[in-house]
């Protein structure tokens, strides 16, 4: 087995998987906010599910920027998908509201790291006169994320056997697999 790292073009396309599914999250749960408050009830609380992932995102963005200037993005990248599945695990499993609004701030949380530091990761890894392209291949993920999530969001609520924990529990593979494209000992 070798210790050597990864190519910056599996590190960027890890982090542009990344990108696309902290952004999705934030597009295919507002579809499914209805059956979510059906089941598990508290219709009061709906909105905290949406507000706790984008209030904690906009207060973590800048802290993982800061933390980024002194560890490098890489490794706080790969901390923040960490954080993004165990939120979405939470979020997926969730019994109550209360859960659920908690596993969706934990979400907001990662998802703040995973769009900053993606940005960051782009800047450290590629020269400058690419990364107009890399950048625009974010934008293009992000947009897609956008137009994707309502869709996605109501196939998987309106499908018999999967059900709004979908929405959550489906980013889990794509959020693991872009760890581990990020991944390695450099960049």
């Amino acid at each position: 087995m070798t210790d050597q790292a990864p190519a910056p073009r599996t590190v960027l396309s890890g982090a542009l998987a990344a990108l696309f599914v902290g952004s999705l999250t934030n597009t295919i749960v507002g579809i499914a906010l209805p059956t979510i408050a059906g089941e598990l009830g508290g219709q009061d609380r709906v909105p905290w599910v949406a507000s706790a992932a984008l209030l904690t995102m906009t207060v973590s963005t800048p802290l993982w920027g800061k933390a980024a200037d002194r560890k490098g993005p890489r490794p706080l990248l790969l901390a923040a998908l960490g954080v993004f599945v165990a939120g979405s695990l939470v979020a997926g499993c969730a019994l109550s509201m209360g859960v659920l609004i908690a596993g969706r701030a934990l979400q907001g949380v990662g998802a703040g790291g995973v769009l900053a530091l993606t940005n960051a990761l782009v800047a450290g890894l590629v020269p400058a006169r690419q990364r107009g392209l890399y950048t625009g291949w974010f934008g293009v993920a992000f947009g897609t994320a956008s137009v994707a999530g309502p869709l996605a969001g109501g196939l998987l609520v309106g499908l018999p056997g999967l059900g709004w924990r979908w929405c959550f529990l489906g980013v889990v593979p794509a959020g693991s697999g872009s760890t581990v494209r990020c991944g390695g000992d450099r960049y």
